[in-house]
């Protein structure tokens, strides 16, 4: 194996991690050389080992717990020791249960490159990736002082699927849909508080349902009685969706980035502490919408949301604004940008 991806994707962490792993695995295989029997997924547990697998690629599942990742390093030591002969593999790890002791034993086998959205401290590894728009050089300079540690920052990394690249939306002046994602979770039902808070007669609300969702059948029902209500699970072209829409409602995370690569205009809100910075940031520059922290007051944060959804579908000249600042945010090449950093570091003498 040439490239290694340490990831999971359960009921408890939501997938996003996984999922942009896959991403970028899949963007490898669209550079010369690697292939599907170059990549090989470790995961700590069954259900993110059946969603790695479902991707495409071999898997190996650790049977550990995903919190406890030191657990996990004699097994893992032993497998990359009896690849030494072949050189160094690539190991991209991705997760906020990582120590400075696991990713020392680890980077002494491999060559370690780590996604790191919280920039709290410096970590060994060979490359640190924060694609958030957020993440500066001088921020990780500050982190990293006279490490041997490339660093890579900014917007331009964020690790899109392939249907984001091209990607993009008509504008009407009228809006008519409207989007409302929560990401993968939600395990306190967000969205139906939300849907509950800004809908309006004479609009369509389509609203997401990740593959972890409490109330599924209850989001079920809810659209039988609810003409205005249509209700999406395990979407397979979130691109095609985003674009049909005029205006969205989303959660922090990468969805927020997606929705700047399609173009459609939204308010976001953040409703766990790894989204604070996103959803901050995207109010404080004015790039679009924001409503707030819901997991601090989830009362201001829904009439905020009530007031913005309102405002801005009654005003096409501040939703083209918006559309034209976000789509500077993202332009969906970021997972091939990443992929050749990989090949890069697997290349290094």
């Amino acid at each position: 194996m040439r490239y290694y991806f340490r990831a999971d994707g359960n009921a408890a962490t939501g997938a996003g991690h996984l999922m942009r792993c896959l991403t970028i695995a899949d963007a490898l295989q669209a550079l010369p050389g690697p292939d599907p029997a170059d990549i090989c997924f470790l995961c700590a547990d069954e259900a993110s080992g059946a969603l790695a697998e479902a991707g495409g690629y071999r898997t190996l599942v650790l049977h550990t717990d995903y919190r406890n990742m030191e657990e996990e390093l004699p097994r893992l030591t032993r497998l990359f020791s009896e690849e030494a002969p072949a050189g160094n593999p690539v190991l991209v790890v991705d997760s906020y249960y990582i120590t400075e002791p696991y990713l020392r034993a680890l980077r002494q086998r491999t060559r370690l490159f780590l996604l790191d959205d919280m920039a709290r401290q410096a970590y060994p590894a060979d490359c640190v990736l924060n694609y958030n728009a957020f993440a500066t050089q001088a921020q990780y300079g500050q982190i990293y002082p006279g490490t041997d540690t490339a660093v890579y920052t900014g917007s331009a990394y964020v690790p899109l699927r392939p249907q984001f690249r091209q990607a993009g939306s008509s504008f009407r002046e009228q809006v008519q849909d409207v989007l409302i994602t929560t990401g993968g979770g939600d395990q306190e039902n967000i969205a139906a508080r939300i849907f509950d808070t800004i809908q309006k007669p004479g609009l369509r609300y389509h609203v997401v349902i990740g593959r972890y969702h409490p109330d599924f059948q209850g989001w079920k029902r809810r659209e039988q009685e609810c003409p205005q209500l249509s209700v999406h699970h395990d979407v397979k072209n979130m691109a095609l969706l985003m674009g049909s829409c005029d205006l969205a409602v989303t959660a922090g995370g990468t969805t927020i980035y997606e929705l700047c690569a399609v173009g459609v205009p939204f308010v976001c809100f953040s409703y766990a502490e790894n989204q604070e910075k996103l959803t901050e940031y995207i109010g404080r520059e004015r790039i679009a919408g924001y409503c707030g922290a819901f997991h601090h007051d989830p009362a201001a944060t829904l009439a905020k949301m009530k007031q913005l959804t309102d405002t801005l579908a009654a005003d096409p000249a501040m939703r083209r604004g918006i559309r034209e600042r976000e789509q500077k945010v993202a332009d969906g090449l970021g997972a091939l940008r990443i992929a050749r950093l990989l090949t890069e570091l697997k290349n290094r003498g």
